[in-house]
Formats: structure tokens, C-alpha cells, sequence
């Protein structure tokens, strides 16, 4: 009998532990927090940071949790009124204040914003802004950060080190400086600043006198995007992002520099937020008696951005960008004498604004009106100056329907374009064009994103034309330790590119435009995989790139009578390719110590050409300016108040030409060095210096004009973070 009371009693002790531990939990004090963490398209955020702190307790320690992969989170908090703040690179950050009573059970379910001027997000390659690791389009991006380590001061200078990017200057300071990405032509690549397209009629651009001021991020997206862009973005687009006021407490950046060559260079920059509204405005000048005859040049650049917020979802935003330079040209003095009295004044400028709202928990909605004008007068008074100007002015209106696991867009465009020039005499070139595309992007598992698009585009000078593209993201693998995430990529465009108005418009007798001409076309394709090692520490991608390039115009002799030195008329005759692979590899070797590569193999080439058996750019000839192989090493150190910055930037030979005759037709390669430095002397107090071609290596980007020799500038900066 005693036995079986004290196995009963032996029995009952775990039932009554239990008891006393549920009786704990109902009496308990604190309060749950749970939810979950969504995109925009309905999919679980993970790696969300959940941070929640007592008002009224400052001192008290903060409570913090990470969301799992499909978004779900939960905190357990004592009562009272807490801040909570959540957080994930990529997504706008979030804020709340609850009021949590004892034994709350509270739910939060919150669905994040794509944040535009984070690093990992591309705004340009899609409709909608959308994380890098989930773009098809190969992508390489620039940040505030990189630019401020290079020191970088022209659009020009920075992009010439990325992978796929050849320039050519036309002189050492203020010559026209053009691009040629992937083996696509200067006039293939869509230029947009926050949006505004600043290409001329045609696709041109002079990236000369573009500053960084006022840049918070610049993106480079590979291959034909026309199904988003329409006519000019044959090989390619770049974008400028520019700064927006973030802080209560504004932030100041006031900087002033000297060097070689009597060059002084000084600037300033304020951004903030007050209320609802937001700003951010920069201004810079620069001035140099350059290095030889006739070789001064003086650049101006203001931007400005603002922006207000009348809820979370509706926004309204107005971005303004003027440069401005004249530049003395001596000319191929490699060849020629310089020419003591050449000039290129030049002005640019570009707005956009923009209103951005959603309508429910699927509709997001964006209007836009933008305008670009350009203006230059070039020549030497001897012989006669020559005036240009155009403008590009038009609308932009899409919608974008969210749904689990993906979106659509739909949207149309319409452009008016203004053009006159000596080239074309007395007329007035205008044309319109309108579009519509559709845009969509789909996740059918989290592993996989897919996407598709199509534009249909109507020109005043060649009609309407379809272009479509497509492209897939999956990832390979999901890993941690030595080997990590491994991404594959596919994308597939095609590209059209308009006639300049001299083409189509040119009054001369001897020349005369062609208004039957067609578009130029581009195919595109790109093949590629990112593999990252070590915990992300390390990454190194490749991309395969194939681009046909068809119906491309070119003067062919014509048959006109009473022209002394033969006429030309403009057709559709030339044909080329290009073929090649572009890597590119980020390491941080240690805290302080960072390391970024690339190399870039172009293998272009002339398929038919309307100079055949003349001996320039004949078929099986290297497109011009485009060598084969390039690479440039980046080497960043940042220990303590240091940081010391090293660039090597190797070119191979390439084809070009003199034309003038001289039969000159290779360009060697060469490899330049440049360094950067800063030391942080006080609180917000910083000396910097650079040196440019740090060897003094003579060497020319375009036949004729040597590039500048060894450049030093040191300086005083000043930089008062703003906060909230």
C-alpha cells in the first residue's frame, strides 16, 4: 500500500511540473510580437533585422530577431510603448511605435519597398526596381562609395574601368569623349539620368563634361534593352542615380582642390529631409591650363533632386542636371601642329519629373514628364565656328500589377525630338515617337525568376517596329562555408536605333538625307553564372555575350552631278558582330583590405561593309576602338584614418584610323596606373590627393590626341553626416 502512494505520488510530479510551468506562461508579463516580412510581389523577406526598443527605457537593452527565409518573424517583449525598427540591405527601412500590454499576443505583417539607391538593386534593367541576385540582364554597379574611394570626377573617368567599356577621347580635357560597350557602336548605348534619355537624335552622346556630382549610384546594364527603352539602347543602357536628402539634421560636403597644370577644382554639397519633403543639391567648378598649346578647359556642373512624400505610397519627385564646358582643342598634334584657336563650347542639361503612388495592395502606378537640350559651337574663327542644337521632350505612364511571385507592367511613351546644326543647313529636323510595351517578371519557385517584355515603337522616320526580350535567373545553389550561392543567368533582346537627323534630314545636294532609311537592329545574348566562395567574401562571375548588329547606315558613293568632290548618299549596307566574355571578381582579403578585377575579351568584327576594297573597315576587320582585351585591378585599403586606393587599368592594341589619309590605322595597347588617398586629419576634417597616369605613360585613346600625362591634385575636404 505505501508502495503504490509513492509510485502515485512519483507520477503525479511531472504533471504537476507542468502546471506550475503553464500557470508561469498565463501569469507571464511579456507580450509577443509576430508576423511576417513580404515583397512587393507577396514573397517571405528573410534576413530581415527586427529591432524593437522601450520608449521609456533607454537603457534598457534592445531586443532584436531575423526573419526565416519565408518571412516570418517573432519577438517576445515587456510591455509598454516599444520603437520598432526593421531592416534589410536592399528594402526601404521600416519604422512603428506599438503599445503592448502584458500577455499580448500582437500581430505585424509588413510588406517592404525595393529601396532604388541601394547597391544591390537595379532600377534600369527592369520596370520596376528589383534586386540584383534577380536580374537577368547582366549588371555592374557603381556606388557612392566606390566613386569616393576612387575620387572619380567624370562619368568618363569611372566607367572606363568597367568590364565590356571602351573610350575614346578626342583630347586631354573637354574633347569629345564617346563609349562603345560591348563591341556596339558610340551611338548604342541609352544614356538616362534619373530617367531623362540625354542621347541625341540618333543615339549620340558626349560624355565629356558629365560630373559626379550629386551621383549616388551609376548602373550599367548589358545588352539590347529597346522592349523597355525603345530606339538607342542597342547594346546597352547607363543610368545615373542621383543623391536624396535622407537626414533631419542635413548632411554638407564642401571640398576644394589644386594641381598639375594650374588646375583648381572646388565644390559643395547639401541634402536633408525636413517633414516630408526631401532634397539634395550640388554644384562644382573646374579649371585647367592644361598641358600644351591651346589645351585649357572650364566646366561647370549644378544638380539638384527633391522630392515630396504625401503618404508612404504617393511621391512626387523633380531631378534637375546642368553641365556646362568650354574646351580649347588643339587637335592631332601627335600628327599636326596644334591649332592655337580651336574651341568646343558645350551645355547639357536634363529633368525629370515624376509621380509615383499605388492604388491598393497590387497597383503601383508611375507618370513622368522629362526633358534633355543640348547645345554646342565648335570650330576655329579663321575658318568658322559651327552651331548644334537639340532637345528630346516627352511622357512616360505605366502601371504595375503585383501579384505572389512576380509582376506586370504595361506603359507607353511618347517623344518629341528637335534638332538643328550647319550640317543640315537651314532645316528644322523633327520627329515624334511613341510606344507601348508590356513587362513581366514571374517567380513560379523562389529559385527561379523569370521575365519577358515587348515594345512596339512608331517613328516619324522608319515606321513601327517590334522588339521583344526575355531572360531567366536560377539559383544553381544555396550554400554557406568555402562554396556558396551559385547563380545562373540567360537574357535575350533586340535593339533599334533610329537615323540622326543628318541622315534623314541633311539639305546638302551632295548628301542628301535618306527619309526612307530603316532602323539600325541588334540581337543580343548573354550567358552567364556568379559564384560566390568563403561566406560571400568572395565572388566571381562570367558572361558570355554574342550581339549582331544589322542594316547599319553607312554613306555609300552616290550619283549625283555638279558635287566637285563626289556625292554620298546614306543606306542600309553594313553588317558586323561581336563575340566575347566579360569577368569580373570582388574580394575582401581582410577587414581593411578589399580587392576588384576585370577582363574583357571583344572579339568585333566587320561582316559587310559599304567601304569594302578600299582598305577601311573591310569585312573581317575589328570594329574601330574596340580592342580585343582590357582589364583593370582595383586595390582598396581602409585601416584606421587611412585609405589608399590603386588602380591599374591594361588595354591591348585595338583598330582605329587617322582619317586624314595617313594610313595610320592600329593603336597600341598600354597600361596605366593611378592612385588615391585620404586621411581623415579631424572630425569630418580630410586631405586627399590623387595622381593620374602615375608612370607618365604616354600613350593616346584615339589616334593623334595623347592622353594626358602624369596629373597629381591634392585637396582639403569637408563632410558633416547628417542624422535623424
Amino acid at each position: 500500500m505505501k508502495i503504490s502512494l509513492l509510485r502515485s505520488a512519483f507520477l503525479s510530479l511531472p504533471v504537476f511540473a507542468l502546471c506550475i510551468s503553464l500557470q508561469a506562461q498565463t501569469n507571464s508579463t511579456e507580450a509577443q510580437l509576430s508576423g511576417k516580412l513580404t515583397d512587393l510581389s507577396g514573397y517571405g523577406v528573410g534576413d530581415v533585422r527586427i529591432t524593437a526598443q522601450l520608449e521609456n527605457g533607454p537603457n534598457a537593452p534592445a531586443v532584436s530577431a531575423t526573419s526565416s527565409p519565408d518571412g516570418a518573424y517573432s519577438l517576445r517583449l515587456p510591455p509598454g510603448r516599444h520603437r520598432i525598427h526593421i531592416q534589410r540591405a536592399s528594402f526601404v527601412p521600416r519604422d512603428f511605435v506599438l503599445d503592448l500590454t502584458a500577455g499580448e499576443n500582437r500581430t505585424l505583417d509588413v510588406r517592404l519597398e525595393i529601396e532604388r539607391l541601394s547597391e544591390n538593386v537595379v532600377v534600369t534593367a527592369n520596370a520596376q526596381p528589383l534586386e540584383l541576385d534577380r536580374t537577368p540582364a547582366p549588371v555592374d554597379l557603381v556606388s557612392r562609395q566606390e566613386i569616393d574611394q576612387r575620387q572619380a570626377v567624370s562619368l568618363p573617368d569611372l566607367l572606363a574601368t568597367q568590364p565590356g567599356i571602351a573610350i575614346a577621347r578626342t583630347g586631354r580635357f573637354g574633347g569629345l569623349t564617346t563609349l562603345f560597350l560591348d563591341g556596339g557602336n558610340s551611338s548604342f548605348t541609352k544614356v538616362l539620368i534619373d530617367g531623362t534619355p540625354v542621347n541625341l537624335p540618333g543615339g549620340d552622346f558626349d560624355y565629356s563634361n558629365l560630373t559626379l556630382d550629386n551621383v549616388d549610384k551609376v548602373e550599367i546594364v548589358h545588352g539590347a534593352e529597346s522592349a523597355l527603352y525603345g530606339t538607342d539602347a542597342m547594346s546597352g543602357v547607363i543610368q545615373i542615380v542621383s543623391h536624396q536628402g535622407a537626414t533631419r539634421i542635413p548632411e554638407l560636403h564642401l571640398f576644394a582642390e589644386g594641381g598639375s597644370f594650374s588646375s583648381a577644382r572646388g565644390g559643395a554639397q547639401v541634402s536633408g529631409l525636413v517633414g516630408a519633403f526631401d532634397f539634395s543639391a550640388a554644384g562644382s567648378y573646374f579649371h585647367t591650363d592644361g598641358q600644351g598649346v591651346n589645351d585649357a578647359d572650364l566646366n561647370r556642373g549644378y544638380a539638384g533632386n527633391v522630392g515630396y512624400r504625401f503618404s508612404d505610397t504617393n511621391q512626387l519627385r523633380l531631378s534637375v542636371r546642368s553641365n556646362s564646358s568650354f574646351a580649347e582643342t588643339p587637335g592631332q598634334i601627335l600628327l599636326f601642329p596644334p591649332d592655337p584657336s580651336a574651341f568646343y563650347d558645350l551645355q547639357q542639361l536634363s529633368a525629370n519629373l515624376a509621380w509615383n503612388f499605388q492604388t491598393g495592395k497590387h497597383w503601383n502606378h508611375h507618370f513622368s514628364g522629362m526633358e534633355s537640350r543640348y547645345y554646342s559651337i565648335s570650330g576655329s574663327p579663321p575658318f568658322g565656328t559651327f552651331p548644334n542644337q537639340a532637345n528630346r521632350a516627352g511622357g512616360l505612364a505605366q502601371s504595375t500589377y503585383s501579384f505572389h511571385g512576380g509582376a506586370a507592367t504595361a506603359g507607353y511613351q511618347y517623344e518629341v525630338e528637335n534638332a538643328t546644326s550647319s550640317s543640315l543647313g537651314s532645316v528644322h529636323a523633327r520627329r515624334n515617337n511613341q510606344g507601348g510595351f508590356l513587362d513581366a517578371r514571374w517567380s513560379p519557385i523562389s529559385r527561379l525568376t523569370l521575365s519577358a517584355g515587348g515594345r512596339a515603337e512608331a517613328n516619324t522616320s522608319f515606321g513601327t517596329r517590334v522588339v521583344p526580350r526575355a531572360g531567366a535567373v536560377l539559383a544553381l545553389r544555396y550554400a554557406k562555408g568555402f562554396f556558396g550561392d551559385t547563380r545562373a543567368r540567360i537574357a535575350y533582346g533586340q535593339g533599334i536605333e533610329e537615323p540622326t537627323p543628318l541622315e534623314s534630314f541633311d539639305s546638302d545636294p551632295c548628301s542628301p538625307g535618306n527619309p526612307n532609311l530603316r532602323p539600325q537592329r541588334s540581337r543580343t545574348f548573354n550567358v552567364g553564372i556568379d559564384q560566390y566562395f568563403d561566406s560571400d567574401r568572395f565572388r566571381v562571375s562570367a558572361t558570355y555575350f554574342a550581339n549582331e548588329f544589322r542594316d547599319l547606315i553607312s554613306p555609300t558613293p552616290g550619283t549625283q552631278s555638279g558635287c566637285p568632290f563626289g556625292s554620298i548618299v546614306f543606306l542600309n549596307t553594313n553588317l558586323a558582330r561581336a563575340r566575347g566574355v566579360d569577368f569580373s571578381t570582388t574580394a575582401r582579403l581582410a577587414r581593411w583590405l578589399s580587392l576588384n578585377a576585370n577582363y574583357s575579351f571583344d572579339n568585333s568584327r566587320v561582316l559587310q561593309s559599304s567601304t569594302a576594297g578600299t582598305g577601311f573597315q573591310e569585312p573581317g576587320d575589328h570594329l574601330l576602338r574596340r580592342p580585343v582585351n582590357s582589364g583593370n585591378v582595383w586595390l582598396n585599403a581602409n585601416y584606421r584614418r587611412f585609405n589608399i586606393n590603386i588602380n591599374a587599368y591594361i588595354t591591348g592594341a585595338g583598330t582605329d584610323s587617322d582619317f586624314d589619309g595617313l594610313g595610320l590605322n592600329r593603336n597600341p595597347g598600354y597600361a596605366r596606373f593611378d592612385l588615391a588617398s585620404t586621411v581623415l586629419l579631424a572630425r569630418g576634417v580630410s586631405f586627399y590627393g590623387r595622381v593620374t597616369n602615375l608612370l607618365d605613360k604616354q600613350y593616346q585613346d584615339v589616334i593623334g590626341f595623347p592622353a594626358l600625362g602624369r596629373d597629381f591634385r591634392i585637396g582639403l575636404s569637408y563632410r558633416f553626416s547628417g542624422r535623424n
